[in-house]
């Protein structure tokens, strides 16, 4: 495995600044936004498919400082019933694959998104409940009308480009959880898999080991996401795990994303690196930074100490004792 970077931490630094300081840090990838809610501080996706030229200039930055790009990221909802924003969201995926594929970029994440109620929605609608029965209705046109036909067709697009999609198993999307992820894989493409990020698990009820084995077993993990999660349960008491708190209310909220190893041991980090080397996994785990306790220095160069305690780097030896 390698170490890497989502990029969009440092969208305030320009490019080539950016690339020496994950060098420095002593990382092996990064991982960069094209647009979406990461933004595209460090890709012109456009200026970039025009010019051959570019692209190389482009890739020559990274390598020469010895990295590699993990993976394209443009969350967003391609999906949403504002026709604006699943236009804008659709046509930065589908010049990220593109570039990707030009690139060699082999994963490109993103949110599955979260369609509306019914065709004539203004916001979407993430149904979280089957009783009272319209929530089920709704979930059901959501994914027989909208998930399933856009991402058939996105999966046959991305597979025709060679390239991968990680879609982010996150709260508020349709795709949340192991079984939304195979459930939309299963309808549309294998090039539909996860981009897995513990932190949206653990606060989910999930169990991250468990869920690397379930998606793993389906070659169903294209990207991992390295950010943690402190559930604080007096607050899980008063607010449920569902809970609408503002991200800044550190001391009110019944869960808060924390840098690696300030939320979850770091043997439960070690279990994790284990389970995706078990199962199949052996590329970029992408640190993601959102800990509001600290700052991007402190709270990165912590989950980058932590993850080179546990990170299984060179591969197996032979079983000579069996």
């Amino acid at each position: 495995m390698k170490l890497g970077v989502f990029a969009v931490l440092f969208s305030q630094m320009p490019f080539e600044e950016m690339l020496d300081y994950v060098k420095d840090a002593g990382l092996q990838a990064i991982e960069i936004g094209t647009g979406g809610n990461p933004g595209d501080a460090h890709c012109n996706v456009d200026e970039l498919l025009a010019s051959e030229d570019k692209r190389k200039a482009y890739l020559d930055k990274i390598q020469s400082r010895g990295l590699t790009i993990s993976a394209f990221s443009c969350h967003d909802n391609p999906v949403s019933p504002n026709k604006q924003v699943a236009q804008n969201a659709h046509d930065t995926f589908v010049k990220t694959v593109k570039l990707a594929q030009l690139l060699n970029v082999p994963v490109v994440n993103t949110f599955s998104g979260t369609p509306g109620s019914h065709e004539g929605s203004k916001h979407s609608n993430w149904p979280i409940s089957p009783w009272p029965t319209e929530y089920s209705d709704i979930y059901n046109w959501q994914w027989e009308q909208k998930l399933i036909p856009y991402w058939k067709e996105q999966g046959k697009f991305a597979e025709d480009h060679g390239v991968k999609i990680g879609i982010e198993l996150h709260g508020g999307f349709s795709v949340h959880t192991p079984y939304t992820l195979l459930k939309l894989r299963e309808a549309t493409s294998p090039a539909i898999g996860a981009n897995l990020d513990p932190s949206h698990l653990w606060w989910q009820g999930i169990d991250p080991v468990a869920a690397i084995k379930i998606l793993g077993k389906e070659n169903a993990i294209h990207h991992f996401h390295a950010k943690d999660t402190f559930i604080d349960q007096d607050n899980v008491n008063l607010h449920g795990l569902t809970d609408m708190q503002p991200y800044g209310d550190v001391q009110s909220r019944a869960w808060t994303f924390r840098s690696v190893g300030c939320g979850h041991s770091i043997q439960d980090w070690s279990d994790m690196m284990s389970a995706l080397r078990t199962y199949g996994y052996d590329y970029v785990v992408s640190i993601e930074h959102e800990d509001p306790l600290m700052s991007v220095d402190e709270g990165l160069s912590r989950a980058v100490t932590n993850l080179k305690s546990v990170m299984i780097k060179d591969q197996p030896t032979d079983m000579w004792w069996v």
